[in-house]
């Protein structure tokens, strides 16, 4: 077939890939045998795979093609041969077909492109409404969470109960159809109830403020009809004096006295209602006896008013200059240790500024006046007796030392001279300020008997030794010191140089693990319920622990020592009547301790070396002065302190 007859059969072919349908109209008008081909009418209804499979095929085709072209001409076929011209011109069709295939692929790309945009697009837009309804239902959500919390005023309001509410509110009120199924509706038939229950309340509150008006106006009135009669009551008062007097009936000093009365403090107060109630007891039986007995009160009751107010909130609104000016003065003045305790002492031997005075008159014209005084810190009563008699006693010896006040009211009942405070809590306060006994300020303060403490409805215990030892305890565990009292002072030399280093507590288990505590506990001079400590006794490189000794300098052998040591238990326990003090002898235990720092400060002083025979260790230099340093073949040592030539002696 030639190229010619290829010409004439082919038909002419018309891209429709630009053009307005215009200019295709006329074409088609002028050309009535010319077809339009339309390649994207024809992509729509191809398929893939078969275009690939095609695609492939014509790949194979063309290869071979080209290999039989260069085999021919390998074997010496002319370029412009029938069957090279044959195998060029299929290739070409080839060719024509893979850019026909080239092109579908081009425009299959570009149609998944652009539907994949138009997807992209889709899911952008759905994507956006997805953001808008999230954010509408966190909204929602906030706006539920808001409702939720919310805390209506109603909940504050105490409303009655719902038993109550339906048994007294009014049907058209309670509406029981439709509150007794409904919650809310019950809630908002309660607060109708209450608001009705408010309205009327309201109504009776202003008609009592009215009331309460009118009242008020008639109390004024009175009040201002009571205020003219004053004058006229007191000017006849005062001149009802005279008759008053006349018939011992002191209205007017008994109203003033029950003023000031009310100022005493609870001591003076019992005191003087008991006098008093006493004096009109015996008044109704014996009118004599009554006029012969007075109560009064004396001292600075503005005083005693300030006392009893609270304190007031002190503000700082000094100036600078004020401040300094203090602070300069302070500085000037600043106090000793000596003039700081006698100020603490003033302060706690300070009386009330009220006191009570009562007065007997005797048949013979005198008259035993006593002052009672109320010391504030102490919380104790004291008295002052005071005796004014109708003829002079001067000359008379033996009734003026009868009559002495200071010791006047003494021994009025067994062993009370009035001479030491009753109460137990009194002595730790005067151990703080320094201050011995009570006794030192009698003559100032008054006696403080124990008949007194009653009138006034004090009531004292017996001292408690317990409470003696607890504090005795806490004072040498926390502090290490043994306290000596003033009274026992003569039992030890002025200088004691061993000292307490610890004193702890044991348990029954452990001080029944001790091994040299066996006999006592054979001997059955402990029990379980005792309390048991540990002292630690030392001086140097000397010491003491419970009751065993040593000495790390020493070469004593270990029976010498329990020879020395038995010597110190047997000095303190043995002679422990020594030791008592005054009674009760609450100072037996320290005293127990310093005896043993004292033996310590002997034995030490007084120990022979054995290698050159000098007398004690060099770190321990005599001190005390002993007439001689050991006895006998046991080689004891001299213990016993002989006061007040102040040597140690054998016993």
């Amino acid at each position: 077939m030639s190229s010619d007859t290829l010409k004439k059969r082919k038909a002419k072919v018309i891209r429709s890939d630009g053009g307005t349908p215009e200019n295709k109209r006329g074409r088609a008008e002028g050309e009535q045998d010319v077809r339009v081909y339309n390649e994207e009418v024809e992509l729509e209804g191809r398929d893939p795979e078969q275009d690939y499979v095609l695609y492939k095929s014509t790949c194979e085709a063309l290869a071979k093609l080209m290999a039989e072209i260069q085999e021919l001409k390998a074997n010496g076929a002319k370029e412009g041969s029938e069957e090279v011209e044959e195998r060029r011109r299929q290739g070409c069709v080839h060719f024509v077909t893979l850019k026909k295939l080239n092109r579908l692929a081009h425009m299959r790309l570009k149609k998944g492109r652009d539907q994949t945009h138009e997807a992209k697009q889709r899911v952008d837009v759905l994507h956006l409404q997805l953001q808008n309804l999230l954010y509408e239902v966190m909204h929602l959500q906030k706006e539920i969470g808001k409702c939720l919390e919310f805390k209506s005023q109603h909940e504050e309001i105490e409303l009655v109960s719902v038993d109550e509410f339906l048994k007294e509110a009014p049907a058209e009120i309670s509406r029981p159809h439709l509150t007794k199924e409904d919650p809310h509706q019950l809630t908002l038939a309660r607060l109708d109830w209450e608001l009705e229950q408010r309205k009327r309340l309201a109504e009776q509150y202003k008609s009592s403020l009215c009331s309460k008006e009118k009242i008020l106006k008639g109390i004024e009135l009175k009040k201002e009809y009571l205020g003219s009669l004053q004058p006229g009551l007191q000017a006849i008062m005062q001149a009802s004096l005279p008759v008053q007097e006349y018939l011992s009936m002191p209205f007017e000093h008994v109203q003033k006295q029950a003023e000031v009365a009310r100022h005493l403090p609870p001591p003076l107060y019992v005191l003087f209602v008991q006098a008093n109630a006493y004096g009109q007891a015996f008044g109704n039986i014996q009118q004599e006896w009554y006029k012969n007995l007075t109560v009064s009160i004396s001292g600075d009751v503005d005083e005693a008013k300030a006392l009893s107010r609270p304190p007031e909130d002190s503000q700082d609104d000094e100036s600078d200059s004020d401040a300094e000016e203090e602070q300069q003065n302070t500085k000037r003045r600043r106090a000793t240790v000596g003039v700081q305790l006698d100020d603490k002492r003033k302060e706690m031997l300070k009386r009330h500024p009220l006191s009570l005075c009562i007065d007997l008159k005797c048949k013979d014209g005198s008259v035993l006046h006593l002052f009672f005084y109320y010391l504030m810190n102490l919380n104790i009563l004291t008295v002052k007796a005071k005796v004014s008699t109708s003829a002079d006693l001067s000359g008379a010896i033996s009734a003026g030392e009868l009559l002495n006040s200071e010791s006047l009211l003494n021994c009025l009942y067994a062993s009370d001279h009035g001479q030491e405070t009753p109460n137990p809590g009194n002595r730790y306060q005067f151990d703080k300020v320094g201050i011995t006994t009570f006794a030192d300020y009698v003559s100032e303060l008054g006696h403080p008997y124990n008949w007194v403490q009653s009138l006034g409805g004090l009531q004292f215990f017996g001292d408690a030794p317990q409470l003696n030892y607890v504090r005795l305890f806490v004072k040498i565990e926390k502090h290490s010191i043994v306290p000596v009292s003033s009274e026992c002072q003569h039992l030890f030399p002025a200088k004691v140089v061993s000292r307490l280093a610890r004193w702890t507590m044991m348990s029954y288990q452990e001080f029944m693990e001790l091994s040299f505590v066996q006999h006592v506990v054979k001997a059955g001079l402990m029990k379980e319920t005792d309390l048991f400590f540990m002292a630690t006794v030392e001086r140097g490189t000397g010491e003491y622990v419970n009751s065993f000794f040593f000495n790390k300098n020493s070469t004593c052998s270990l029976s010498d020592w329990l020879l020395f040591t038995q010597a110190m238990e047997s000095e303190v326990n043995v002679f422990k009547s020594e030791l008592q003090g005054p009674r009760p002898g609450l100072q037996l235990l320290t005293n127990q301790i310093q005896r043993l720092c004292m033996c310590l400060d002997v034995y030490l002083e007084t120990e022979s070396q054995v290698s050159d025979g000098s007398e004690g260790p060099r770190e321990f230099p005599r001190e005390k002065m002993c007439l001689r340093t050991a006895r006998g073949p046991n080689r004891l040592k001299p213990f016993k302190y002989n006061h007040p030539q102040g040597f140690f002696s054998h016993r």
